[in-house]
């Protein structure tokens, strides 16, 4: 299965495409969409829609996983932050691609087994996991990774629960 983890934002969206066959989970491609500052908002929203597409046109993800929004003081920036995702989630389900969202906390406790971590936990887990040589940068690119992660182990339980239960 591939799957496309998203660190949403307008400035910098992360992305991580992972396979995952078995326990087996191997990066397939990642990096990050940037918009310029000072660019009007909307056509910075149309940018990262478009890469989105093109991504997911490019990879063909059987799932993506988006970063939950945490609310922060800046309420300009989460208001922009909601916005990003929007139009991120908008690209996966024109694409036919089932969408799961996951906290900040469920994508620690995932990967580090901690939901408290610090972000150089979660990124050296992330390096470990996908037997990197470095953590990935910036960070938002280790975060759509462990999103990514995060939903690896997710739907492997879910599947585990579902076919118990059929």
């Amino acid at each position: 299965m591939r799957i496309l983890g998203i660190d949403p934002g307008i400035a910098i969206a992360g992305f991580g495409f992972i396979d995952k066959e078995g326990s087996k989970i191997t990066p397939v491609q990642f990096g990050s969409i940037q918009t310029e500052a000072g660019t009007d908002p909307g056509l910075r929203l149309k940018q990262v829609y478009e890469a989105a597409v093109q991504l997911i046109d490019t990879y063909k993800p059987e799932a993506m996983a988006v970063e939950k929004l945490f609310f922060n003081r800046n309420v300009t920036t989460a208001f922009t932050v909601g916005q990003a995702r929007g139009v991120i989630i908008l690209a996966g389900v024109q694409a036919g691609i089932p969408v799961a969202e996951y906290t900040p906390l469920q994508v620690k406790q995932a990967v580090v087994g901690y939901g408290n971590a610090e972000k150089k936990q979660v990124q050296e887990m992330v390096r470990i996991f996908l037997k990197l040589q470095a953590a990935p940068k910036p960070d938002d690119v280790a975060d759509a990774l462990a999103v990514a992660i995060c939903h690896a182990h997710s739907c492997t339980l879910t599947q585990k629960l579902n076919g118990a239960y059929k």
